[in-house]
């Protein structure tokens, strides 16, 4: 029963083969190995013109676009090639031949004009020598011709190799490293020489934090002190006024440390990421002692975990002071707010005063005009009744005006307290109809 291409979920075909994307060279001592890694995080492109400008000086066909790994064999060399998130590895091969060293390499074949095109990219090369034989002593003369300048690293891996090196970048630009077959089964010469290049990249990769793990650390004490300078006056600040220029200030600081997380946090995430392979690849050569040398293990330990361990370091105390930057600005903030709300308080109990004054000077002067206008009332009145009078209507005007003034003042009071409360029913409905 076969399944259905159908059935497939739409990545499962690309995700197995991502799981066989970076075979193992199958490599043969004796021979010559050419490892670089260059670095350029500023044009992801650039990685494949790379490798398409140096097939095309063979005239051979590159990769299609957006290839993650390229292997193919120019005759007198293989070059396997992989691109990976910030880096790409060239890798160079070619048999050598019994009792040769570093005088002839791999990189020979490539041309110069085309290393020229790296720039200043290369931030690993390095060459492998690896031939058959049997254990070295550390007091070999060709130990020592190879690898001149000390500390010397070597050890027995995978039960039946040896791996000799000394870390240093020599006059030519290039590690060396000398790996011996001294009973490796099948294709673990190709594992072990890729092991060697991963720990060799991985290991420079993950130092690109150092340097920048230095800077910040002076970055952070100016930043420290300018923090202890401004809470030594939040301190001692009794003017609320004066609070609006230190929040300017931590504000400042709070910014300039949120961007300096942002620019390093990713590298120093990452560095720690290559530790974790670097540390794992040691794992799998399963290193045994060589009397009188350390090995790669030891020698990582004493030299790359301390600089790891400094990033970590710098890492943690850059969040914590990113947090601390931020305590002091909310807290000055909240000074400040209170320091707005009890403004506001004095400016709304000024108000509610003034409200008060008005209310007091509108009822007096609601009396007054009670008292006004059932003064013209009177007055419309007396000059009505006088009509009549003279019209011949015998109307006794002084008696009918002293009985109309009360029932007109107390009529006037009566419709202004009315039309007041009119009023303030309809300002109490429009207030209720505006939105909140």
């Amino acid at each position: 029963m076969n399944l259905s291409g159908s059935l497939n979920h739409p990545l499962r075909l690309t995700l197995a083969s991502e799981i066989h994307s970076r075979p193992f060279m199958v490599i043969a001592a004796p021979a010559r190995i050419s490892h670089l890694a260059i670095h350029c995080d500023e044009d992801s492109d650039w990685h494949d013109r790379t490798l398409q400008s140096l097939c095309a000086r063979f005239g051979v066909a590159g990769p299609k676009a957006g290839a993650q790994h390229f292997f193919h064999d120019f005759g007198h060399f293989r070059i396997k090639w992989e691109r990976h998130t910030e880096f790409s590895t060239f890798t160079f091969v070619e048999p050598g031949r019994p009792g040769t060293d570093f005088t002839q390499t791999a990189m020979r074949h490539v041309p110069a004009d085309w290393l020229e095109l790296l720039g200043p990219s290369v931030i690993v090369a390095s060459h492998i020598h690896a031939e058959q034989g049997d254990s070295l002593d550390i007091a070999d003369e060709r130990l020592r011709a190879m690898f001149p300048v000390p500390p010397l690293v070597g050890s027995r891996v995978l039960s039946g190799g040896e791996i000799w090196t000394d870390f240093q970048v020599g006059p030519d630009g290039f590690s060396r490293f000398l790996i011996r077959d001294t009973g490796l089964r099948e294709a673990q010469m190709g594992r072990l020489v890729q092991r060697i290049c991963e720990i060799e990249t991985y290991l420079m990769m993950a130092l690109l934090a150092l340097p920048l793990a230095r800077e910040s650390t002076a970055r952070l004490d100016r930043i420290e002190e300018d923090l202890s300078g401004l809470g030594a006056q939040m301190s001692a600040l009794e003017i609320d006024g004066d609070a609006e220029q230190l929040l300017r200030e931590i504000s400042r600081l709070d910014a300039q440390m949120r961007a300096m997380s942002l620019n390093t946090g990713y590298r120093f995430g990452a560095a720690q990421a290559y530790y974790r392979i670097v540390q794992a690849r040691i794992g799998e050569l399963r290193e045994q002692r060589i009397e009188g040398v350390p090995t790669i293990g030891e020698f990582m330990e004493r030299r790359l975990a301390p600089a790891m361990d400094t990033c970590v370091s710098v890492a943690t105390r850059q969040e914590s002071l990113v947090n601390k930057v931020s305590r002091s600005n909310d807290m000055l903030r909240t000074r400040v707010n209170l320091a707005q709300e009890r403004q506001n308080q004095s400016v709304l109990e000024s108000l509610s005063r003034s409200a008060r004054l008005q209310l007091k000077l509108q009822q007096a002067v609601e009396g007054l005009s009670v008292v006004a206008i059932s003064y013209y009332g009177i007055g419309l009145a007396a000059y009505a009744l006088k009509a009549l009078k003279g019209g011949g209507v015998d109307v006794p005007v002084d008696l009918a005006i002293g009985l109309a003034l009360p029932l007109v003042c107390v009529a006037t009071w009566y419709g202004t307290r009315r039309l007041h409360g009119r009023l303030h029913k309809l300002g109490e409905h429009r207030s209720i109809a505006v939105p909140q």
